[in-house]
């Protein structure tokens, strides 16, 4: 099998990098144009950039900033956030970013995926969706950082997204974010198994075996992960850091190898 994309999810605050857990508590974790240059080094796979501020504030996407990091980038690089228009999405695209991530507008304007996907094409749009269990744990989407409830079955959101034209889904777990406990599976498979479309799952890495967990039970294409790649140790220290390409390829076979001998 081949080795699954590996996604570095950045949080972008401001100015700086941040980290949250279960959506909450930003810490910060350094300079994002700092951190790209790490990661070039390191040579990953692509990287995901997500203001986590600026649909809050329904704020415009900082175009300079988002310009300053897509220079930076050696690898492919998606950007969400404030987004709410076509003529937006063309100046990210042509600022250097890869691929545009649409979240909050979505509920409000779904129209503009099928807009942007019919002017970019389908590989240039991606539908992040955040997801969380309520009662009796159903699962269901939020929006704006988790601070609106959008209440929406995720499996009806995914197709949705897809019928719109979204080439790829990122799908994150509210309730795994930033908690090391892996990522959830099951929400996984009901997404994955009910569109066509590529799937990336995003929250609750905690080691790179969960990467291929989440490709084997979950049926995901992809991983992203955060705190993963910025913090180290017991007392998560920050620390920029990313699995080698040797790493990533043991843990990855030695897994299938011991899911296909139980």
């Amino acid at each position: 099998m081949e080795r699954i994309r590996v996604i570095p999810a950045l949080l972008l605050s401001g100015e700086g990098l941040v980290k949250t857990v279960r959506f909450r508590k930003p810490v910060y974790v350094g300079d994002p144009v700092n951190t790209v240059k790490i990661f070039n080094e390191k040579e990953v796979d692509e990287i995901a950039v997500l203001d986590i501020q600026a649909s809050r504030r329904q704020a415009e996407p900082n175009f300079d900033k988002i310009a300053e990091i897509a220079s930076e980038c050696f690898m492919p690089m998606a950007y969400g956030g404030g987004i709410t228009s076509v003529i937006q999405i063309r100046r990210i695209l042509q600022s250097g970013v890869e691929k545009v991530i649409l979240n909050s507008v979505v509920y409000r304007q779904p129209n503009l995926v099928r807009a942007a996907a019919d002017q970019f094409g389908s590989q240039s749009i991606m539908v992040s969706i955040d997801v969380s269990k309520g009662w009796f744990g159903r699962y269901q989407t939020q929006s704006h950082g988790a601070t609106v409830r959008q209440g929406m079955d995720p499996v009806v959101a995914a197709q949705e997204a897809v019928r719109l034209g979204a080439g790829e889904i990122l799908l994150n777990s509210i309730d795994r974010d930033g908690t090391y406990l892996g990522y959830d599976s099951v929400l996984l498979q009901k997404v994955t198994s009910s569109i066509s479309v590529p799937v990336i799952a995003c929250g609750g890495a905690g080691k790179v075996q969960d990467f291929v967990t989440a490709v084997r039970d979950g049926g995901a294409a992809a991983v992203a992960a955060g705190s993963l790649f910025v913090f180290h140790g017991v007392h998560k220290a920050v620390l920029v850091n990313f699995p080698s390409e040797s790493v990533l390829r043991d843990q990855f076979f030695s897994v299938c190898r011991k899911g296909a001998s139980t």
